[in-house]
């Protein structure tokens, strides 16, 4: 029966294109790639028919970035036993010394750029010191100061402005906002997955127990660190929490939460 001249075609180019294949495969590849990791061209092509053992094509680069945590604070027993044993002579002095310019005789700020510290809990004061000290958390004013501090005196220091008023996380919110902004504060977002401020932020919520208290803060300061997070120029959110929910939230939504917190 004779041969279907299509099929010797057919049969022809499926066999050059194998052959093609074969060449580039384990032939040209091998030398362009080895060429560039400095293999010379038999080594190269005995390692893609695995005669030899290879290696990477391209040099693996050395890296040369120093890992850092997000922060170095550890809540152990100790350390929260410390915290409720605190010196409230060195606290007070030390706030009239290096703090009251920037923060207020009584730990309300006299300035927006800077945050209210009377009534946040020790752990929130504590923690943010600490990461001023360490590195985590860079401010030009907050960082050499911090840096001065040992452990005692910035115990004592946050102790003094937890007891200045109630230390505690925000009060239940009586006043509601526009239904956008309330929703993010109450339930949050779950198509865009953040969720309600209030799960971190509410009483008896079991978020962090470093949480900030937001109630009554500065709108502007607000709106700068959930910026800052947003941004990755603030890191040290154990978990990246924040990080993470500050980047899903719009320009217009970060004004309304900060405008919000601020007016409770």
């Amino acid at each position: 029966m004779p041969s279907d001249p299509l099929s010797k075609y057919i049969a022809g180019g499926v066999a050059a294109l194998v052959g093609l294949a074969i060449i580039l495969g384990f032939v040209v590849l091998p030398l362009v790639q080895g060429s560039t990791a400095g293999i010379d061209p038999w080594t190269a092509i005995c390692r893609s028919l695995g005669i030899q053992a290879g290696s990477p094509a391209q040099r693996t680069p050395v890296a040369t970035t120093e890992a850092r945590p997000v922060s170095a604070v550890v809540w152990d027993n100790e350390m929260l036993a410390r915290l409720k044993t605190p010196n409230r002579e060195v606290g007070a002095q030390l706030a009239q010394e290096i703090c009251a310019a920037c923060h207020g005789q009584t730990g309300v700020s006299p300035d927006s750029k800077y945050p209210h510290l009377s009534g946040q809990s020790a752990l929130a004061i504590y923690k943010q010191l600490h990461d001023y000290r360490s590195g985590v958390r860079q401010n030009e004013l907050m960082s050499p100061v911090a840096q001065s501090l040992t452990d005692e005196q910035m115990i004592a220091l946050a102790n003094h402005y937890a007891s200045l008023a109630q230390g505690t996380l925000d009060r239940r919110l009586i006043v509601e906002a526009n239904p956008q902004v309330d929703r993010l504060i109450r339930t949050g977002d779950t198509a865009r997955g953040i969720p309600g401020c209030q799960s971190c932020h509410g009483v008896g919520a079991g978020g962090p127990i470093e949480t900030p208290t937001i109630s009554g803060q500065y709108r502007q300061y607000l709106m700068t660190q959930l910026q800052n997070y947003g941004t990755d120029a603030r890191r040290n959110d154990v978990f990246a929490r924040m990080r993470v929910i500050a980047k899903k939230l719009s320009e217009e939504e970060i004004e309304l939460l900060a405008r919000f917190y601020a007016e409770q």
